[in-house]
C-alpha cells in the first residue's frame, strides 16, 4: 500500500468525526477533521513525512515549519526522516504570540534568510494559521516554495492561498475523504 493510500485509510478510521462541530475559524461543520490523530500515530506520522520529503527534494527545501501546534508532530517527523532520505533540512515552529521572557521570539530553531521552506498544518480551512507562519518566515527574508496540508477542507483557505501566489499542496482535498 503507498503512503498516500495508508493515510487515506488511517484518515478514515481514526481521524474523521461526523455530527455537528464548532470550527478554530469559528465556523461549524458536521465533519471534523482531528489532524493529531493521524501526525501523534507512529505509522501515520511516518507516511506523511514520506510524501512531505517528496515535495520537500522537489523543492530543494532547506527548512520546514509552521504555526503551533497543528505542525508540531510533523515538523519532528520530517526532521527524523530525513537522513535516512539522505536529506539534511532544518526545522522551525511559529509561535502563536511572541514568547513574553528570555529571547522573546516568534519563531523557534533555525531560520536562515534566504532560506527555501515549507509550511505545514494538519488541517487548513480558512488558511489563517498557514498565513500567519508565512507571515513570519516572509519577515525573515525566506522563500515559501510550498504550503502543504494533511487535509484542506475546501473552505476557502487552499484558494486563498493560491490566489495569494503560494503554492498549495493538501494530501487530500474534503471531496477526497467525503
Amino acid at each position: 500500500m503507498n503512503d498516500k493510500a495508508l493515510l487515506r485509510r488511517l484518515i478514515l478510521r481514526k481521524a474523521l468525526k461526523k455530527g455537528r462541530f464548532k470550527l478554530s475559524s469559528g465556523g461549524t461543520s458536521p465533519y471534523y477533521f482531528d489532524g493529531k490523530q493521524i501526525t501523534l500515530d507512529s505509522v501515520g506520522a511516518a507516511a506523511l513525512a514520506r510524501v512531505i520529503l517528496h515535495w520537500a527534494r522537489q523543492d530543494r527545501a532547506q527548512a520546514i515549519g509552521g504555526l503551533t501546534l497543528g505542525a508540531d508532530p510533523i515538523i519532528g517527523s520530517v526532521l527524523s526522516l530525513a537522513p535516512r532520505r539522505g536529506m539534511k533540512i532544518r526545522g522551525f515552529i511559529v509561535r502563536k504570540e511572541p514568547k513574553k521572557h528570555g529571547t522573546q521570539r516568534s519563531i523557534e530553531g533555525t531560520l536562515r534568510p534566504g532560506s527555501r521552506v515549507i509550511i505545514v498544518d494538519d488541517v487548513v480551512t480558512k488558511g489563517t494559521s498557514t498565513f500567519r507562519a508565512i507571515e513570519e518566515v516572509e519577515k525573515r527574508g525566506c522563500r515559501v516554495t510550498r504550503a502543504v496540508a494533511l487535509v484542506d477542507r475546501e473552505e476557502g483557505g487552499g484558494e486563498a492561498l493560491v490566489k495569494k501566489g503560494y503554492r498549495f499542496t493538501p494530501v487530500f482535498r474534503l471531496r477526497d475523504l467525503i
